[in-house]
């Protein structure tokens, strides 16, 4: 379980994210869902620690900068995220963020997965037969057992999400969080990396654009909107157009068919112009 409590997080005198608090509880999907600029990546970098809440920012954080500063606390599996040394941090919280993409590296699709394998070594310990069996069994759970001997930077983006998804695996954590994993993915493989994510079974954090397949993929929603909690709770109940069109300034109709829910919008525009008709 990972607990954020009143975070918040700002670049000078400027809050991105302002006293928000989640929950992300084992065996669940959280969604972090909202707008352009409402702060959804810098709140997961909150929660893996990238960025920390009580202040400075981890080595290679995301470009936090001197002048970046937060407040709060976030808790995993009942200890402080900020007192937990970096090691410890990669044993339960695997992570792929948008500019883990690797094109252009020379390794293999196995040796990358083995990367995920660091924590668990010493600084001079050298992988085992261990290791390479626990990538083995990481890469045939993604559907990509196939995959080890080519060459990461041939593959396409949906092949490379699911290698970036066994190399987190690969660490063994209890905690997958992931940003915007569908990002530049065509319909097929959206749906195969969200699926994917969902029958893993532990616990998870996704940034999401797409309110479909936050629909469809995801427990429970945490909706921002201008760095705070707008909406919070199960996929149902975040999911009502009152409660989303103030966030998004769209107009949205529901449609609830076969047990899923489905989302249609419509600029205001639009709907204005139709009333008046």
């Amino acid at each position: 379980m990972i607990t954020a409590t009143e975070v918040s997080w700002r670049y000078g005198a400027n809050p991105v994210i302002d006293g928000v608090s989640v929950t992300a509880r084992p065996g669940r999907v959280l969604g972090l869902i909202g707008p352009n600029g409402s702060g959804k990546t810098t709140l997961l970098r909150l929660l893996h620690g990238a960025l920390r809440s009580g202040g400075a920012g981890r080595s290679g954080g995301g470009g936090a900068g001197r002048s970046g500063g937060g407040a709060g606390r976030v808790v995993v599996d009942g200890d402080e995220l900020a007192s937990l040394p970096s090691r410890e941090v990669a044993r339960r919280l695997a992570v792929v963020v948008q500019e883990a993409g690797g094109a252009d590296t020379a390794l293999t699709v196995a040796e990358l997965v083995l990367l995920g394998r660091g924590p668990h070594l010493s600084t001079f310990q050298r992988t085992s037969r261990a290791d390479h069996e626990i990538v083995a069994r990481c890469l045939a759970r993604v559907g990509a057992a196939h995959l080890g001997a080519r060459a990461f930077a041939g593959l396409s983006g949906g092949e490379r999400q699911r290698v970036l998804i066994a190399r987190a695996l690969a660490q063994q954590a209890t905690h997958l969080l992931l940003d915007e994993p569908t990002n530049h993915l065509d319909i097929r493989y959206q749906h195969e990396v969200l699926q994917l994510v969902r029958d893993l079974g532990t616990c998870s954090i996704v940034v999401l654009h797409d309110l479909n397949l936050a629909a469809r993929y995801c427990d429970d929603l945490v909706l921002l909107g201008d760095g705070q909690v707008a909406a919070a709770g199960s996929t149902d109940e975040v999911l009502d157009p009152a409660v989303l069109e103030p966030v998004y300034g769209i107009g949205i109709r529901r449609l609830d068919l076969d047990g899923a829910i489905h989302l249609l919008f419509r600029p205001h525009e639009a709907t204005e112009e139709r009333t008046a008709a």
